[in-house]
Order: C-alpha cells, then structure tokens, then sequence
C-alpha cells in the first residue's frame, strides 16, 4: 500500500503550494498597492490644489507642468514602479499551470510607458507639435492600452488558478470595464476630456489598488 506523500515532498511537487512563492513576493504586492494609493491621492490633491485648471477639461498630463508639476511627476514614477511590480508579483504568486509572460510584460511596458510620459514635455493645444510632445502623447497612449490588456490578461489567468479561480470573475468584469471606459474616452469625442480621462483612471487605480491588496495578502503571496 503507498505511503502518503510528506508535507514537504508534496510542497516541493504541488505548483498551487505556498512554498513555491518567494518570500518577497508578498512585500512587492504591498509596495505596489502604496505607490497605487500615493498617485491617487497626489492626482485627486492637485484638483484642489490647482483651481487655474478646470478639472473638467484639463487632462491630467497639464497638471505636469506649473506648480506641484513635480510631485505629479513623482507620483507617476511611483505608480510606474508599482505597475512593474504587481505584474512580477502576480506572475510569481500564481500556480504554475496559470503563469503566463504576456501581462507581467505588458505592466512592465505600461510602467515604462508611464514614466516616459512624466519626462516627456506636454504637449499643450494650439502651439506647435514638439518631438517631446509626440513622444508624451505616444507613451500615454501606451501605458492606457498596455495596463488595460495586462487586466485583463492577468485575470484571465486567474481562472486556472485553484487560489485566485474565486476572484477570477470580479476581477476579468472589471478590468472589461476598465478597457471599455478607455475606448468610450478615446471615441467619444464629445465627452469633457478631463473628466472622461480622470474616470478610466480611477477605474484603473481602483483595480490596480484592489488586486495589488489581496495578492499581497493572499495564502500564496
């Protein structure tokens, strides 16, 4: 008659087990989860702190330039790291059989993306189009399409996942809502583009901010 499997033999065959996970992968989760919380409440500060902008119609990359520019700056590069490292962390927190390379390459691009954006000069309405004007609106552009498909890629993934199948449909509805917000902003020309920006990325900061939280929290993070 066989002899059941140890705890540790079957640990080290089990992909789902907790002790394929690093134990570092947890922390990243959390520090990507505080550099979603630190731009979001940097982005909702500068609506008050900047009444010279109608928050209406102002994309937020106009708050880049002028006063507290700099900060915004920063919390971009905040984010960008936290884009970078929820995509490593979601990677390396899932069961093997559900790993894939596409969304943590795809919020690593998004992270990259987003920090170019913050570097790049505005380009402002009206005034001629500058080389680092086309280089601020490609990269923005990136970063929305790139952190959108990642969403929803990752969560796809997550319905393979014994740990994560539970949150699989919460996860998949939001990141579809997320992307569909994105191309309503983009075709809907009529929309107020600040305001119509500002909801994708809230939209986007609430999924991020969500999944960020309890992969840092969960059994096999």
């Amino acid at each position: 008659m066989p002899f059941p499997a140890s705890p540790a033999s079957a640990s080290s065959i089990d992909p789902a087990s907790p002790a394929a996970v690093p134990a570092w992968v947890r922390p990243l989760a959390a520090g990507a989860q505080w550099a979603c919380i630190a731009f979001l409440l940097i982005a909702l500060a500068l609506q008050f702190l900047r009444p010279d902008l109608d928050w209406m119609r102002t994309p937020l990359s106009f708050y880049l330039v002028g006063p507290y520019g700099p900060l915004l700056q920063g919390a971009y590069g905040l984010l960008s790291l936290g884009l970078m490292g929820l995509g490593v962390s979601a990677y390396r927190s899932g069961a093997i059989q559900a790993r894939s390379a596409a969304p943590l390459l795809l919020f690593v691009a998004a992270g990259i993306a987003l920090a170019v954006t913050a570097l790049a000069e505005t380009p402002f309405p009206g005034r001629a189009l500058t080389l680092q004007g086309l280089v601020h609106g490609l990269a923005a552009q990136t970063a929305f399409l790139c952190v959108t498909v990642a969403m929803l890629l990752q969560a796809w993934r997550w319905r393979a996942d014994p740990g994560f199948r539970h949150r699989f449909a919460t996860a998949f509805s939001l990141a579809a809502l997320c992307f569909l917000a994105l191309w309503v902003h983009v075709l809907a020309r009529d929309l107020p583009r600040g305001a119509s920006q500002k909801a994708v990325i809230a939209l986007i900061g609430f999924w991020l901010l969500w999944v960020s939280g309890w992969v840092s929290r969960d059994r096999r993070a």
